[in-house]
């Protein structure tokens, strides 16, 4: 009898990682064939660990398998992307919420080391890393398991429409994404929970919201 190899869920692992990068830095836009068979060639790999990388990413909303037709990157609707930023406007706030009371002054330290990185650059790629890494660190004091890991999933769904969107957006939306930015690492800092938490939801709805005024965003 055929044994599973050892390593097989390591590289699967490791595949769907390099595929998740390619996805989220834009190299592989939605829409994209993501063709097995090139893929495993590219990474001197079998067949097997490719497509249990890709089942991997379908299970995070960022790859489409369909039957008889092979992978694609997924893709989003103006309709979709909208109920992912309602979403997210519900559950971010209480992952705010729930990691608030263990931040400490290093975390305080940090985040204003990277709004400093934010204000600096008006490259919208590495604003993209910047901003994300600033938001999560207000999250990832706390864990909370299922909640991390919806949340994690919306931000990676929508991560090309907030960079089409950025693009377009980036110089008139600069001084708006500072100023929430800096009230809410200043709630935080002064523990009023409730401020932070509402900071944060208008600054994704006020995405969500402009977003619908940017259609060809989905074209």
């Amino acid at each position: 009898m055929s044994q599973t190899h050892p390593t097989a869920p390591v590289a699967s692992q490791r595949i769907a990682e390099l595929i998740r990068d390619r996805i989220l830095s834009g190299q592989l836009p939605p829409g994209t064939r993501i063709v097995q068979d090139e893929l495993a060639e590219e990474l001197d790999s079998s067949r097997l660990p490719v497509r249990e990388a890709l089942r991997i990413l379908q299970s995070t909303g960022l790859v489409t398998l369909r039957a008889n037709h092979g992978a694609w990157v997924s893709s989003m609707t103006l309709r979709d992307c909208t109920l992912s930023y309602q979403m997210r406007e519900r559950l971010e706030p209480l992952l705010l919420a729930e990691s608030m009371p263990l931040l400490t002054a290093d975390h305080f330290d940090r985040l204003r080391a990277l709004q400093a990185e934010i204000e600096a650059t008006d490259d919208v790629e590495e604003f993209l890393v910047l901003d994300r890494r600033l938001h999560w660190l207000t999250y990832q004091a706390q864990d909370t398991g299922q909640l991390t890991h919806t949340v994690a999933r919306l931000w990676d769904t929508t991560q090309h429409y907030r960079r089409a969107f950025t693009h377009l957006t980036a110089r008139e939306r600069k001084w708006i994404t500072n100023a929430e930015h800096h009230l809410l690492i200043q709630a935080l800092e002064d523990t009023d929970s409730a401020s932070a938490q509402n900071v944060l939801t208008t600054h994704i709805r006020r995405t969500r919201l402009e977003l619908t005024h940017h259609p060809a965003v989905f074209a």
